[in-house]
């Protein structure tokens, strides 16, 4: 059931870490066991499932059942360590800036073992990393994070213009993985530090009212 190399360990790591980022916010909106997973595994899989029918392929966790235990493992984390992790206000953070750079990694590889262009691989490695996010706030009645000035997706294309910079340069594929991951993290922790943010685009006086 566990097919483990390191493009999939890295996968898995990924889901973990979104997983618990998702049932994280769950158990603050008081969803039962099983509301909880679901918004973990939406979180985990979603973006992986866009992305996979944007390439044509079979979406990876209907071939691979582990993904689905590995959100498993991630609610049973957090029941058994809940006090300390739900406690934490910024595990939600800390566990979602993780599975971000990780997914986007997974992303990438995924669309060029599918032989698709870097321009594809890099949007690919942004949807996966941002759009099982975009589930989660949906299923919680929240506004998407990716659609809020905080530095999200664009931490996803910098982190795909980092592996592309590492790979052209020969770099072996682990150090290119560590790096991508390393810039993903590295960016959306500066952004949040020191507040950096893209402008609002601000409607009318008369949008607002409508």
């Amino acid at each position: 059931m566990f097919d483990v190399n390191l493009t999939t360990l890295i996968d898995y790591l990924g889901t973990f870490a979104f997983a618990i980022s998702g049932i994280r916010l769950a158990s603050a909106k008081n969803f039962d066991w099983f509301g909880a997973y679901i918004v973990g595994l939406a979180t985990a899989i979603g973006g992986g499932t866009i992305r996979d029918l944007l390439l044509g392929l079979t979406p990876f966790w209907m071939l691979q059942p582990s993904y689905l235990v590995v959100t498993a493992v991630a609610l049973i984390f957090v029941i058994v360590f809940g006090r300390y992790v739900i406690r934490l206000s910024n595990t939600f953070f800390i566990f979602d800036t993780i599975g971000l750079g990780l997914f986007v990694v997974v992303g990438i590889e995924r669309s060029l073992g599918a032989g698709f262009p870097f321009w594809v691989a890099i949007i690919m490695g942004m949807i996966t990393g941002s759009a099982g996010g975009v589930m989660r706030d949906i299923f919680i009645n929240e506004e998407p994070l990716i659609f809020r000035k905080d530095i999200y997706a664009l931490a996803c294309i910098f982190g795909g213009l980092i592996f592309f910079a590492s790979d052209w340069t020969g770099l072996p594929q682990l150090i290119t993985q560590v790096l991508t991951i390393s810039s993903v993290i590295l960016v959306r922790i500066l952004s949040v530090k020191y507040h950096i943010s893209l402008p609002i685009l601000k409607g009318s006086e008369n949008e607002k009212q409508d």
